[in-house]
């Protein structure tokens, strides 16, 4: 797989998303596309976590720019979360890690005194035609999506 690096082309990717979609990256040419892993839906950190690009919603798209949630949990229970949270966007369904080895987020975790395998809370700004152009890793959440949105607006889509 290609890597992936900041100024360049984000190869094609197509995955299942809620609202039974299949989503791809040409499904956003024009728009400027926000694509957020986060590491399991309804805890609590990725609960606030959408809930901020929840909340901010109406700020992205006056800014051109599509959000786009991604976890390893199933299209079920993605659209649990994503009824109980009311999120105006969609979330993909990585259960294969395709997108999570593309954009390199999954890392060795400590949980509980344990190593494993999972998903570091990362973020990317694709522009318009397709090239990435800002990323953001080991996210903190409180305060991200204000940096996330403020990034928007340096790519405006032609």
């Amino acid at each position: 797989m290609p890597e992936l690096r900041i100024g360049k082309k984000v190869p094609a990717f197509s995955l299942p998303a809620t609202s039974e979609q299949t989503l791809s990256l040409k499904d956003f040419k024009g728009k400027n596309l926000v694509v957020y892993f986060y590491p399991r839906d309804s805890t609590p950190g990725c609960t606030l976590e959408g809930q901020d690009f929840r909340d901010n919603h109406a700020k992205f798209k006056r800014a051109k720019t599509v959000i786009l949630g991604v976890s390893r949990d199933s299209i079920k229970s993605h659209e649990n979360f994503k009824a109980k949270q009311a999120f105006p966007f969609e979330l993909l369904s990585d259960t294969d890690e395709t997108l999570c080895k593309l954009f390199d987020v999954i890392k060795m975790k400590n949980m509980y005194g344990k190593k494993l395998l999972g998903i570091e809370r990362s973020t990317f700004l694709i522009d318009s035609k397709g090239v990435l152009r800002e990323e953001w890793r080991k996210v903190k959440v409180k305060g991200h999506v204000e940096d996330v949105l403020a990034a928007t607006k340096r790519y405006k889509p032609e």
